[in-house]
């Protein structure tokens, strides 16, 4: 068979590439010199913080199909504290939606914003303001609705879940291996990288989750002619709707969100938007997924055990815009 023919179940790239998008310089000054050993066996030696630094920047990673067969690329974009290794595995080791959108035919880009994996991080208080925040096991296990703020415990064996969870809880130890420090406030800097990567990209179809679902919605305001569509995976938050387009836009939901204070109010302000966007005439779609006969899913769609089901029904909704041209 022809290198550039696939076989069912696989998938043939013509490419894979890594870069940087976005960033600026910015030069330090009066620092003290620091004496650090660097080396196994060697001695300490002078590092001199002072001079210039790159800051702002977002790593991506394209995966290019041999054939593609739509037009348009397929932008992931992660949560708070996340990297793109969301959309890769999950964490009880299935394919993740990386692996399911290159079968359906689409380029993927997978991104790790400003501050987080590859993209990296900067100097605190020099260059970053704050000093970073970290996620612990108890915080996740109440935010993501795995379970009541008080089903946490350190044994596994006594925790306690949502009753038919769909997140693997078994793997919430390997999940946990890939959150990253995180930077309040930085959503000026990270929305800066988000436009130069769709200025690089051009058109595409946007699919952000959490914190990325937010800056999706706002990147389709700032990049209208670049984003054709948004799929919005519980997004914790949404701009004004002042410069709002008329873009599609897929809002998608789990469950357990009327019982979580912080939830409500997330969703309230996602909805007021979402009322905004069809007010102008935009197409707005809302995957309630408990709504709609499928209960238990978690914060984390694309991980739950039912994530092929779910990403079926976004598949089959971009299938309906037909976005064949680009």
């Amino acid at each position: 068979m022809p290198a550039t023919e696939s076989t069912p179940g696989e998938i043939c790239l013509r490419a894979i590439d890594g870069f940087h998008v976005g960033g600026a310089v910015h030069t330090l000054r009066g620092l003290p010199v620091e004496t650090r050993r660097l080396a196994q066996g060697a001695e300490p030696r002078p590092v001199d913080p002072n001079g210039d630094h790159v800051v702002g920047q977002m790593y991506v990673q394209a995966y290019r199909l041999a054939r593609p067969r739509h037009a348009l690329p397929v932008l992931f974009w992660h949560g708070g504290g996340m990297t793109g290794a969301n959309w890769e595995t999950t964490p009880d080791g299935r394919p993740g939606w990386l692996w399911r959108f290159l079968s359906a035919g689409y380029d993927v880009y997978v991104s790790d914003a400003v501050e987080r994996g590859r993209a990296s991080w900067a100097r605190y208080p020099e260059l970053y303001r704050d000093a970073p925040l970290f996620r612990s096991l108890e915080e996740a296990w109440d935010m993501f609705r795995m379970g009541p703020a008080d089903g946490y415990r350190t044994d596994p064996a006594g925790r306690r879940a949502h009753p038919g969870q769909q997140f693997p809880v078994g793997a919430f130890e390997q999940f946990a291996r890939q959150w990253v420090p995180r930077w309040a406030g930085h959503e000026a800097i990270t929305s800066a990288a988000y436009r130069a990567l769709l200025d690089r990209v051009g058109p595409c179809i946007v699919i952000g989750h959490s914190q990325g679902g937010g800056f999706s919605l706002l990147a389709a305001q700032e990049r209208p002619v670049a984003v054709r569509a948004v799929v919005a995976l519980e997004p914790s938050g949404a701009p004004g709707a002042g410069q709002a387009g008329t873009q599609p836009h897929l809002l998608v939901w789990g469950d357990h969100i009327a019982d979580h204070p912080i939830w409500r109010r997330y969703r309230a302000t996602v909805d007021a938007y979402a009322a905004a966007l069809a007010g102008r005439g935009a197409p707005v779609g809302v995957l309630d997924l408990p709504a709609d006969g499928m209960r238990g899913n978690s914060h984390f769609l694309m991980m739950d055990r039912n994530s092929d089901l779910i990403a079926d029904r976004v598949l089959h909704w971009l299938d309906a815009l037909d976005l064949r041209h680009s």
